[in-house]
């Protein structure tokens, strides 16, 4: 079952999504040569409670931090702690989420941390960002959920090749519904499956997380003994971006961007949907 939010609903999410948006925008600031993970996950934790809002990361399944911290070759899911020191050239994905009276948002960011990065891990963080703005662009009503997957994918696979020779679209994980349970219905690959068909019609009030992970390498990803950190089975470094959407009668509404999607969709020709909060 696929859960349809009406627009009351869709202004709390609205609510989470700027709690997400806020938690982003502290840690990028935050991933910095000598910071911890462990170091992010506080900035985050201190974000959610000065919103009054909760963790939906903490506890969930039993995870163990406010955020995910996923460094270099590890694709999702990394564990903050406070033995990993972010040094000058890593990458860091950090995924975040946040709970406003029982409605979720949840969105992820590839950071560079300090400076002299490889121009294909610039590339790789830019092909990923802008895979998952051309996924958000295909959320259109009457389009098919297989329509978000394939323009993720062909975004992918026109873009120049990297010097590794490829670049892998990790197969294990994807998106996903969202709404009062942060992963819910449907479940959102980011290449063509036809085996699994063309998925459910989109309508006014679904709700998805739309999240690309690329990597360098190789598209297969193994998990470590602590059950949550997922890497690349080559060590390939990857990158993961991602957005919680709502699709409304006026189009899309990105519930975790400050603008809602304006300025990015806006090269897609997509007009977003009015501000729920203004």
């Amino acid at each position: 079952m696929v859960q349809i939010k009406t627009p009351e609903q869709i202004a709390k999410m609205r609510e989470a999504g700027l709690v997400v948006a806020a938690i982003h925008a502290a840690t990028r600031e935050a991933a910095v040569p000598g910071a911890t993970t462990k170091d992010l996950d506080e900035v985050a934790r201190k974000v959610i409670a000065d919103h009054g809002a909760k963790s939906n990361f903490l506890g969930y399944g039993g995870f163990p931090a406010t955020i995910c911290t996923s460094v270099n070759e590890v694709v999702v899911h990394g564990i903050p702690d406070d033995k990993t020191v972010l040094k000058d050239g890593d990458i860091i994905s950090i995924d975040a989420g946040a709970i406003v009276d029982g409605w979720h948002g949840d969105a992820a960011y590839t950071a560079f941390v300090g400076t002299g990065h490889a121009p294909e891990l610039v590339e790789l963080s830019r092909v990923t960002e802008e895979s998952m703005w051309a996924g958000i662009a295909a959320m259109k009503v009457n389009n098919r959920l297989v329509d978000i997957s394939k323009a993720i994918e062909s975004y992918i696979r026109r873009q120049p090749r990297p010097a590794t020779g490829k670049y892998g679209i990790i197969e294990d994980y994807g998106g996903h519904g969202i709404g009062t349970e942060m992963h819910m219905d449907p479940h959102l690959l980011n290449y063509v499956a036809r085996k699994r068909g063309k998925g459910i019609k989109l309508v006014p009030g679904v709700c998805l997380a739309i999240e690309p992970m690329v990597s360098l390498g190789t598209a297969k990803t193994e998990v470590l003994a602590d059950e949550w950190t997922v890497l690349t089975t080559d060590k390939s470094w990857s990158s993961h971006w991602e957005h919680s959407i709502a699709l409304t009668e006026q189009g899309p509404l990105v519930l975790t961007a400050p603008d809602c999607g304006r300025e990015r969709l806006a090269k897609y020709g997509v007009e977003v949907a009015p501000d729920p909060l203004g």
